[in-house]
């Protein structure tokens, strides 16, 4: 049986027989243009020495055509997976030439054809072992190669990868484009890209060198490509990444590629980065999503020495890249980037992200046991990246600043093209700072879940911090007052706490209306409020001057309500009368979708819509409230989307701002990505028809649209439509990954559960066969995307016992699923009785 899974065991016996050198790969896409081609040929040839007679390389391919042994043919031994070899030397030199399949997934070499001119773009996505997708290669992290690419693609493409392009002939159909040879790299990190790209040169001088920039995207997109803010936070970074890692950047060209249907925000290929088209703003766009893509080009190019230059060993210690560069991608954006309130966000956004993810029973330390590649490509997940990131925060305070970049370099130095684990980090770590960090580490890099600390007001104002899950930290506790109608800080007291008690000494709780721990979000943890600081914030939240101690408050609310203690009701009144007046644009965003979840997901069936109708009047009244042209007003305008498509009351409105027959608000552009919104959102209620969305199509046939229109039809509240799309999603394998979203978008609209509950038999019946026959970022999206959320765990559990030898990666994913429905279940459970 073939199999394209990979266990730890086997590739660390692998790479102790072979020592790789090089790789040269040849492709050849020129037949990428006609659809009814489905596979591109491709070679490699790979250099190495052996103290083994047979070893196999990776490829998933359409098929192997021959395979060349130091100038020996060989018989073709491959499974589907892995292309045996045998009779190797001490060195040698192995050809293999097959055939490779475009992907529609998003995995591998995705193509993508552009609806508005029909042109074809091409790019790869490898991590974390779909490399083997395109060429054969050996698929594992710890066998560098230096790399040769060389491109047959159509005339007149852009054609890019790691390297500087440097030949270029005419040939027969099109052009043979070769590329500088790399220096060390993993097979997860090569890249390849091809197409019309749009394309904007640019350059970073550093002393004596200069490093050439480009940025690209669809043709069709260059009208809305911002190049120059992107160039210039690639300087800034660079300029600033140099110096802290006191090592030049060594991959020569930095080109940066806005590619379409993509599964990430963003991948560090060196030397080709590439990134979501959704960083590419069609219209209207806050301070805080230029922020968010700001932080990805800094996480990113945080990769080119953090995961490039230096590489884990295995996916266990995946942190090793991305840990750091979630930590630097935010540290970088306040230091250099110019958004000084990039750590406001993280406090709210990365954190809420690792809270809830170190919540789930698949919880796992940020050192994970990662046993083969399923269980990797799972692991890219919110302890990885963001309770990583907040714990190095921590580790920050811990060890000086200044010490910890010098370990970095040390690091760099020391590790340099080659692989390494824990123990090589914390060593240069304790070299420069001269702490022993064993126990740090012990507390927070191999142990999973979240402590939760809260402030207890004992007798005679006395104040003791309490936690769960005992774990050191070295946090700072706020205490505010109410003066002038407004919560002021009247003092602060830092501590270490380390058992489940800490006195705060030297405090009193006399006159003070809030007490928050860790009010300057330094370390790890659920805040908890008291009851008196809750009645505070309900009523001044808004006026503390602090952005992050904010941050910390919106959070604490939302993990109260998330826990069953915040009725939902208060939640959503906090909520409306504080987003409203939040000056910090991210945190108002994620208050508008919190709020939005918690009527969706916890309020009890009796409060839910009512609640959802009053949400909607706080939605409109806050967008016609707002400022014209300003960021509450984008950020309240795509509210008013997401709670019509659970109330119809302001339908008649929409249509009318949408057809032109009524004004919209002052300084609001109704541009295309917000006409689509608030489309779905009356299609969902019934209030627009398959025509409203061809009329609209009409206007925006872009693949933005496109994606929208598909939405739009099958969110309509007919059982029968939202049946056909339920099926088409499982059945249909000539949808892309995108179009696939968008179909499950338009399934899942409104909360419509009544319109799909008779299929929740037939999802248990299909997930195990669609993990076997789908790769597994198209399984993972039906997985998830189309979980039944039943009112009772039953058909869950019964699935779980039925399935307990299922793969572990499928198990993960329906017991996380499994537990946000325990806990939907059960926060609803715990709503106060309405009278």
């Amino acid at each position: 049986m073939t199999s394209a899974n990979l266990t730890r065991d086997e590739t660390a016996a692998r790479s102790s027989t072979i020592r790789l050198d090089t790789v040269e790969v040849d492709l050849d896409v020129r037949d990428a243009q006609d659809p009814a081609t489905q596979t591109f040929p491709t070679t490699a040839t790979l250099t190495f020495t052996a103290a083994t007679d047979a070893t196999w390389l990776d490829f998933l391919g359409e098929s192997v055509d021959s395979v060349t042994v130091n100038g020996v043919a060989r018989d073709v031994q491959w499974d589907g997976a892995r292309v045996r070899i045998d009779g190797l030397a001490a060195h040698n030199v192995v050809t293999v030439r097959g055939r490779g399949r475009y992907s529609t997934s998003g995995e591998g070499l995705h193509r993508f054809r552009d609806p508005v001119d029909g042109e074809v773009y091409l790019y790869t996505q490898y991590e974390p072992a779909d490399a083997r997708r395109v060429y054969p290669v050996f698929e594992q992290p710890d066998m560098k190669a230096r790399w040769r690419f060389t491109v047959n693609a159509p005339s007149g493409w852009q054609l890019l990868s790691n390297g500087a392009e440097t030949a270029r002939e005419d040939v027969a159909g099109g052009v043979r484009v070769a590329f500088a040879e790399t220096l060390p790299l993993s097979s997860y990190i090569t890249a390849v890209a091809a197409g019309p790209y749009h394309r904007v040169d640019g350059e970073w001088r550093s002393d004596d060198r200069a490093v050439p920039l480009g940025v690209l995207c669809r043709a069709s997109l260059a009208p809305h490509l911002d190049a120059d803010e992107i160039l210039d936070i690639t300087r800034r970074g660079l300029e600033f990444f140099e110096h802290a890692f006191a090592y030049p950047y060594p991959w020569g060209k930095y080109d940066q590629i806005f590619v379409p249907e993509y599964n990430l925000g963003a991948m560090e290929n060196p030397g080709l980065v590439t990134f979501t088209e959704s960083y590419v703003f069609r219209g209207a766009s806050t301070a805080a999503q230029h922020e968010g893509r700001a932080n990805t080009i800094l996480h990113e190019m945080a990769h080119m020495w953090f995961g490039d230059l230096v590489t884990m060993r295995w996916w266990d210690d995946l942190w090793l890249k991305e840990s750091f560069a979630d930590f630097m991608g935010a540290h970088a954006a306040v230091a250099a980037g110019g958004f000084p309130d990039a750590w406001v966000t993280f406090a709210s956004r990365r954190k809420g992200w690792a809270y809830v993810q170190d919540q789930l029973p698949t919880t796992h330390p940020i050192v994970a046991d990662i046993t083969d590649l399923e269980a990797a490509k799972l692991n890219f997940d919110g302890i990885t990246y963001a309770k990583g990131a907040s714990v190095l925060k921590q580790l920050v305070a811990f060890v000086g600043e200044d010490a910890f970049f010098r370990g970095a370099q040390r690091y760099f130095a020391d590790h340099a093209f080659g692989n390494t684990t824990l123990p090589d980090l914390l060593s240069a770590l304790e070299a420069e700072s001269g702490r022993d960090l064993t126990t740090w580490s012990r507390a927070w890099l191999q142990t999973s879940g979240v402590s939760e600390i809260a402030i207890e007001r004992g007798d005679a104002g006395a104040l003791v911090l309490t936690q769960t899950d005992p774990r050191p930290h070295r946090l700072t506790c706020g205490f505010f007052a109410v003066g002038d109608g407004r919560l002021e800080r009247r003092g602060t007291l830092q501590i270490d706490a380390v058992e489940a008690r800490t006195p705060l000494e030297g405090t009193t709780a006399a006159g003070i209306d809030l007490v928050l721990a860790n009010v300057d979000d330094r370390t790890y943890a659920k805040v908890r409020l008291d009851a008196p600081s809750t009645d505070a914030v309900a009523a001044h939240l808004s006026s503390i001057e602090d952005p992050v101690a904010r941050a910390v408050i919106w959070a604490a609310l939302w993990n109260s309500a998330r826990d069953g203690n915040l009725p939902v009701s208060r939640f959503v009144e906090i909520a409306g009368d504080h987003a409203t007046r939040e000056t910090n644009i991210a945190l108002t965003t994620d208050a508008i979708a919190h709020a939005a979840v918690a009527i969706g997901r916890y309020a009890a069936s009796d409060a839910r819509t009512p609640l959802a109708e009053a949400w909607l009047d706080t939605c409109w009244a806050a967008l016609w409230a707002a400022a014209p042209g300003t960021d509450a007003q984008l950020a309240w305008a795509r509210a008013l989307g997401g709670a019509a498509a659970r109330s119809a009351n302001r339908a008649g409105e929409i249509r009318s701002m949408l057809s032109g027959t009524a004004a919209a608000p002052a300084g609001l552009a109704l541009d295309p990505d917000l006409r689509w919104a608030w489309l779905i959102a009356l299609a969902a209620t019934g209030h627009a028809s398959a025509e409203d969305a061809n009329a609209e199509l009409t206007s925006d046939p872009s693949a933005q649209g496109h994606l929208a229109h598909r939405t739009v039809l099958t969110a309509r509240p007919d059982a029968a439509v939202r049946a056909a799309a339920w099926y088409a999603a499982w059945d249909d394998e000539s949808l892309t990954n995108d179009h696939l979203a968008a179909t499950i978008a338009g399934v899942r609209a409104g909360d419509r559960r009544d319109l799909i509950a008779d299929l929740d038999d037939e999802y248990f019946a299909r997930i195990r066969p669609t993990w076997a026959a789908r790769s597994i970022e198209i399984a993972r999206r039906l997985v998830v995307g189309l979980f039944p959320a039943a009112e009772s765990l039953d058909q869950v559990d019964a699935w779980l016992t039925q399935n307990q030898d299922a793969p572990a990666a499928l198990r993960r994913l329906v017991i996380e699923q499994r537990d946000g429905l325990a806990r939907d279940l059960r926060v609803r459970a715990a709503q106060p009785v309405a009278h």
